[in-house]
């Protein structure tokens, strides 16, 4: 019996793209993080608890938020913590300084109000 030869195909040198197109998935949600604060298991927070205008208030706000949940698995102090800590870390590079640091006091401030000094 003869033997078969493979032979190659040329390859297709078609131009490739590159730039995604509008038309990606749409089942993946741009914003996971965005859908992570507001869906959380860790918390109920309130609307806008990230943008209040001082440190004490957005500790206070996830005080009250974790103290009153029922969905957290850990501790009050710790959810509110991870959440903030959560928030600060997604935004990265594009956070303000001026929120970053108001933010960094939060913590410390969360700290105060649950007596973890």
């Amino acid at each position: 019996m003869a033997e078969r030869r493979k032979t190659t195909r040329p390859r297709k040198t078609a131009a490739r793209k590159t730039s995604r197109t509008t038309t990606a998935k749409k089942s993946s949600p741009k914003r996971w993080s965005q859908r992570v604060t507001r869906e959380s298991d860790a918390l109920d927070l309130k609307p806008g608890v990230f943008k209040l205008t001082s440190a004490k208030k957005i500790a206070a706000s996830l005080k009250r938020s974790a103290e009153h949940s029922s969905r957290r698995k850990a501790g009050a102090y710790r959810s509110a913590l991870s959440m903030l800590t959560f928030y600060i870390n997604r935004a990265g590079k594009t956070l303000p300084k001026t929120e970053r640091t108001r933010l960094e006091r939060a913590k410390v401030e969360l700290k105060h109000q649950f007596g973890r000094e």
